[in-house]
């Protein structure tokens, strides 16, 4: 079945935008969760993918099943978004972005207003359509936008409470800020950027049975 991913760097990586304390939570608490529950509900199958068992639930309209591996899915796409070595993007990626955007600022404005303005729990994602295109979207719960297709997610920041609450008590805004000044992996997006133009593989959960990476420091 489905294993619960290592986290590519330390607990305490993303601090102080996101302490250890969260992080323990958060991965082995929270995201453990959705991992286990989505075995259980799957019981005797053996699926390809979770992006197949996410596909299907939805199809079928089994909400508990979609809800619990579309979070998996989410949890572990948010840890690869982001990184404890701010950086900036470049390339064609910061060529898009200023396009779509103006400049990076701006993406920082309609991203963290986006975050601000999603009601209750849910996601604040940049995406990509196969033009290259970028804009800023939100999904509720556990909804994620590659399920129907067509965009593809280039990042992602949690915006259920539990993400944050720890270290920035209601202070979405806040978080949000710092979030997107700090932790963004540029490099991991550009890879998605180019995959939803068509140019290679954008990133999936690790298959049942796949092997798990060594946790990196850092």
């Amino acid at each position: 079945m489905f294993e619960l991913p290592a986290l590519p760097y330390a607990y305490e990586a993303l601090e102080p935008v996101i302490s250890g304390k969260t992080m323990h939570f958060h991965h082995d608490k929270h995201h453990k969760a959705y991992v286990e529950t989505t075995n259980t509900l799957l019981k005797d199958a053996k699926p390809a993918s979770l992006e197949s068992v996410i596909r299907e639930a939805k199809s079928a309209g089994n909400t508990k099943l979609f809800n619990n591996a579309a979070q998996a899915w989410n949890h572990a796409f948010f840890w690869n978004a982001m990184t404890g070595q701010a950086g900036k993007p470049s390339g064609e990626l910061a060529a898009a972005i200023d396009g779509a955007f103006g400049d990076l600022a701006g993406l920082k404005q309609k991203f963290v207003e986006a975050g601000v303005g999603q009601f209750g729990s849910g996601w604040a994602w940049l995406t990509a359509d196969s033009a290259g295109k970028l804009q800023v979207v939100t999904t509720h719960d556990a909804g994620m936008p590659a399920e129907d297709g067509g965009q593809v997610p280039v990042l992602v920041c949690d915006v259920w409470e539990h993400a944050y609450y720890l270290d920035h008590q209601n202070d979405r805004k806040g978080f949000l800020e710092a979030w997107f000044d700090a932790l963004p992996n540029w490099s991991f997006a550009a890879t998605q950027f180019t995959a939803a133009r068509g140019q290679g593989q954008a990133w999936r959960f690790p298959a049942p049975g796949a092997e798990q990476p060594l946790k990196r420091a850092g």
